[in-house]
């Protein structure tokens, strides 16, 4: 078996962590969490009291996740991180999943986590804006990307949408999440797009 390195990217609270643990699962995969990593590692430069986020040595963080993917074993890797485009060399990776979920699900889900004020609307313009996507599009080939609109969908049949695309049972698809013209026809940009 070879190894296989796939990176689950997308804005906080979009569904990264719960489906990465469960795609793990089911492909019997080792799991990565950037965050825990960064923790766990003293990867940390500092504190962004603004938006009350912690500040990621990226350089350090490309070195260690380096150093620990030239010493794993052949299987699957599933990197968790909403930065994993940025700080995962391309030539590891193997797929990209840009997690996406309408802005409309996205605040409420932001919301009920304690997102507010400036956070809050600066992750949904994230969303809305394909931030992720444009970060994933601009470190790795385009091939590599997909993007996976989570609206409405249980964790099980996420993580099996995403074992079809992995074992080539399913096309791979970028360009086609539209949340800035959705909330335009729809007269809700002025609700959810504040910064």
């Amino acid at each position: 078996m070879s190894r296989r390195v796939i990176l689950i990217t997308g804005t906080p609270c979009v569904g990264k962590t719960t489906l990465a643990r469960q795609l793990c699962k089911k492909l019997n995969a080792v799991y990565i969490n950037l965050t825990e990593l960064a923790e766990k590692e003293h990867l940390i430069q500092g504190e962004d009291k603004r938006r009350k986020t912690k500040i990621i040595d990226e350089k350090k963080m490309r070195q260690k996740i380096r150093v620990s993917l030239d010493k794993a074993e052949d299987g699957d890797i599933i990197i968790d991180g909403h930065y994993a485009a940025a700080v995962v060399p391309k030539n590891y990776v193997t797929r990209v999943f840009v997690l996406r979920r309408n802005p409309v699900e996205l605040r409420w889900f932001m919301e009920k986590n304690g997102f507010q004020g400036t956070k809050l609307w600066e992750n949904l313009a994230s969303e809305i804006l394909d931030v992720c996507l444009v970060e994933a599009l601009s470190k790795h080939e385009k091939e590599k990307v997909c993007e996976l609109d989570l609206t409405g969908k249980t964790v099980e049949d996420a993580a099996n949408e995403l074992v079809s695309i992995i074992n080539s049972r399913e096309k791979c698809y970028t360009g086609c999440i539209d949340w800035l013209g959705m909330l335009e026809k729809e007269g809700l940009t002025s609700g959810y797009l504040k910064i």
